[in-house]
């Protein structure tokens, strides 16, 4: 196995990209991901079930208001102990009711095991993963790239990714998903690091139209 890079080395090797470089010029190296203990990692595929096709901040006050229902302490055991309304009380809709309890069920019966993640590969824990109802492919890549921290994560289907792509290579109409699939593979094995950029290139764009 290669030695795992620093995030300032993975920025000098991305730079030599050329549609890379203004946004690495003006944000720098890519944050450091740290793997999240076996422990937090139902907590943290909860909080991105919440988030899906949600504003930030309005996710944030739902899963705030959530997480209080439980006293902070987000574990399958306890979620198996709240009613359907306490849980719709805090904002969640239908849908995200579902996928939580479905996923709650399958930890308790062993369809999805935390604790395994660490030593399979990413196709792998895709597989397991989007069997929860609910869960698709984008959920489970930011779970492997915020809360496994994998380096090679692309997530094409991602609209900010697909934007800030787009920009990059000054497209007039936006890269479609089926196209970005395949647009980063000489990238590899950085794509979880040209994702954050992409993400990036939209917040630069939009500083500068203020």
């Amino acid at each position: 196995m290669s030695e795992k890079k620093t995030p300032q080395q993975v920025a000098a090797t991305l730079r030599r990209y050329p549609p890379l470089r203004p946004v690495i010029s003006a944000v720098g190296p890519p944050p450091a991901f740290r793997v999240t203990p076996v422990a937090k990692r139902y907590e943290h595929l909860v909080r991105s079930i919440v988030h899906q096709q949600l504003a930030g901040k309005a996710a944030e006050a739902i899963y705030g208001r959530f997480a209080g229902e439980l006293h902070g302490d987000v574990t399958p055991e306890r979620v198996l102990a709240l009613s359907d309304e306490t849980m719709a009380g805090v904002g969640l809709s239908g849908a995200k009711r579902r996928a939580i309890s479905d996923l709650t069920h399958k930890v308790h019966d062993g369809t999805v095991r935390f604790e395994t993640h660490g030593r399979r590969t990413n196709d792998e824990i895709i597989a397991e993963l989007v069997q929860v109802r609910g869960v698709g492919p984008w959920t489970v890549h930011m779970y492997l790239m915020h809360a496994l921290a994998r380096p090679d994560v692309w997530p094409s289907g991602d609209y900010g990714v697909r934007n800030g792509w787009s920009l990059l290579h000054g497209h007039d109409v936006m890269i479609s998903a089926l196209e970005l699939a395949t647009a980063a593979d000489h990238l590899a094995p950085h794509r979880s690091a040209v994702a954050w950029y992409c993400w990036q290139a939209v917040d630069v764009a939009r500083a500068s139209d203020r």
